[in-house]
């Protein structure tokens, strides 16, 4: 049975890096011009796609790295850096304003897969976060307590983006970047939790 404390850690970084507050927008933005039906399954279609992506690298991400001679402590770090980067830009509002350019960059018919699942959903932060949380237990049991925790946080994403347009009309703009910092900061203390675990595994710290 998965560890209550783990279950709640893992979630709430993995919620945080994925930001549903952020992307709902860039979603809304991207459908608005979609009937309902259209825009539902657009929304089913990139939590699947980004859902299996995150579970491939939840599987083979650990192997990929004993492939190229990377330890799974030594990626504890560069992951937890890599965080703590996303922190401040969620601090500092570069986030956005960098997801928005690349939800720009060109015109799909259909943006389900990039740049809605990639790589606003399945990015680099939520790949790394992904293969550290398959990292915290060995074989199996890693992977599926990860992908248990994914699919959970990917429930909710969903369940933003079918209510999008409702939640951005309740919360503002105001209401979206009080949370996006508060939720950066957040980010800022798991992502030093990973790389004090990191450094303990090495010895480093006590």
């Amino acid at each position: 049975m998965m560890d209550l404390a783990f279950f709640v850690t893992a979630f709430t970084t993995l919620f945080v890096v994925i930001d549903p507050f952020g992307t709902t927008p860039i979603f809304v933005a991207m459908t608005q011009e979609m009937d309902a039906r259209t825009r539902r399954r657009t929304a089913y279609r990139t939590c699947a796609v980004a859902s299996g992506i995150l579970v491939a690298f939840a599987a083979f991400g650990e192997a990929v790295l004993g492939f190229v001679g990377i330890s799974m402590e030594a990626f504890k770090v560069a992951g937890g850096a890599l965080l703590f980067l996303t922190a401040l830009d969620m601090l500092f509002e570069r986030r956005t304003k960098r997801r928005e350019d690349r939800a720009e960059v060109e015109e799909h018919p259909d943006p389900s897969v990039f740049p809605l699942a990639i790589p606003l959903v399945a990015g680099p932060g939520s790949i790394a976060t992904i293969i550290l949380l398959a990292g915290q237990h060995p074989g199996i049991l890693g992977i599926a307590e990860a992908t248990l925790v994914m699919l959970a946080v990917m429930a909710v994403v969903l369940t933003f983006f079918l209510s999008g347009g409702l939640i951005a009309r309740i919360l503002g703009k105001t209401g979206l970047n009080v949370l996006t910092r508060l939720l950066g900061m957040l980010l800022a203390a798991l992502s030093v939790q990973f790389i004090l675990d990191g450094l303990k595994a090495f010895g480093f710290a006590s």
